[in-house]
Parts: structure tokens; C-alpha cells; sequence
């Protein structure tokens, strides 16, 4: 029956979570007083929160120096959002020194094989798997190259997480609904 199936899978990235280091130390009073739209409760959270509108986007900012900025939703979004933060600390008195150094800790997007998984036979086929429905209506699925983590539904859809870049999300879904096919755990959407 699924030797049949043509799957087209589809991916949307949900949120990237990045780390940013600005090798320098910030005074984090001297950003509250004089950047608009920020959040310090030192005695709640030790960072400060930006939100940004444009691109929509949160950062919360160290005395360290560190960062870590959630909501975009592209590499290219990402930066973007690193270049705005720094305008906007510039912009308002506070020295930035150097550039930034990004790095992408998380990727979080959804997919779908646009076919229905019969996650019972997935699950008894598929290595690295791990099936639970009565506490979970998902299959785990750790794959190993790209190494994420999938949580696959009986729908076909899925989310993906743990992906360093963007293409890893793509290749994942394209290699987890090729094996899925390969093993006859696909059939049409009714």
C-alpha cells in the first residue's frame, strides 16, 4: 500500500534559541535606565528582558555579557534581531565592543508527511523509538544523523527539536518519512 504513497513533506521552523556572547560586561542598571521596553527585576530573574517588534523577538541579556535570544523564526531572522539589539544598546549610550558571537542551541520547528503513520508497527520497527500512547499520543523518535529529536503523530504531523541548523530540519523530516514509507507505516489521509 505505501509503495503507492507519494509523500511530499513540508517543514516550518517554530523558534530558534541562540546563545550570544559579547565578551564584555554589561551594567544592566545603566540598559534599564536608558533603553526603552526592557524588564529588570534583578531580584526576580538576574537578566534583563529586550522584546523586540521588528523582528519579533526576546532577549534576555546578562551581566556577563551572554545572551540568549528565542522567537526568530530563520537563521536570517536571527541575526537580524542580534543586529538590532546591539543598534539599540549602542543607540541609547551603552559602549558595545567587538562582535557578537552567535551560536544556535536550539531549532524547534514542526513538520508533516502529509500521510497517516501507523505508529504501533513504527514504533515496533523503527530503532531509537519509543511508543507510550496511554502517556504520550506521539512516537519518540532520536534519530542519529541529523541528531534531533521527532515527535511523530498518527496525523503525519510531527515536531522537530534539537536541530543546530536550518536544513537539518528538512533532511530529518525527508529521512524520517522515507523510512517510514520503506517499512509500510504510511497510508493516505483519509
Amino acid at each position: 500500500m505505501s509503495e503507492k504513497l507519494e509523500i511530499k513533506p513540508t517543514t516550518n521552523i517554530e523558534n530558534i534559541v541562540a546563545t550570544v556572547i559579547l565578551d564584555q560586561t554589561l551594567d544592566l542598571n545603566a540598559i534599564e535606565r536608558n533603553v526603552p521596553n526592557v524588564t529588570y527585576q534583578p531580584d526576580q530573574f538576574p537578566g534583563l528582558i529586550l522584546r523586540l517588534d521588528k523582528p519579533k523577538t526576546t532577549a534576555l541579556i546578562f551581566k556577563s555579557g551572554k545572551m540568549v535570544v528565542t522567537g526568530a523564526k530563520s537563521t536570517k531572522m536571527l541575526i537580524q534581531a542580534v543586529k538590532r539589539i546591539i543598534y539599540l544598546l549602542r543607540k541609547h549610550g551603552i559602549l558595545i565592543t567587538g562582535r557578537p558571537k552567535i551560536q544556535v542551541q536550539n531549532i524547534v520547528a514542526s513538520g508533516d508527511i502529509h500521510a497517516q503513520v501507523n505508529l504501533e508497527r513504527a514504533a515496533y520497527l523503527l530503532e531509537d523509538s519509543m511508543y507510550e500512547p496511554e502517556q504520550f499520543p506521539g512516537l519518540i523518535h532520536r534519530m542519529r544523523d541529523p541528531r534531533v529529536v521527532l515527535l511523530i503523530f498518527s496525523s503525519g504531523k510531527m515536531v522537530i527539536t534539537g536541530a543546530k541548523e536550518e536544513r537539518e530540519v528538512e533532511e530529518a523530516v525527508i529521512r524520517i518519512a522515507g523510512r517510514l514509507k520503506e517499512l509500510g507505516c504510511l497510508k493516505p489521509r483519509i
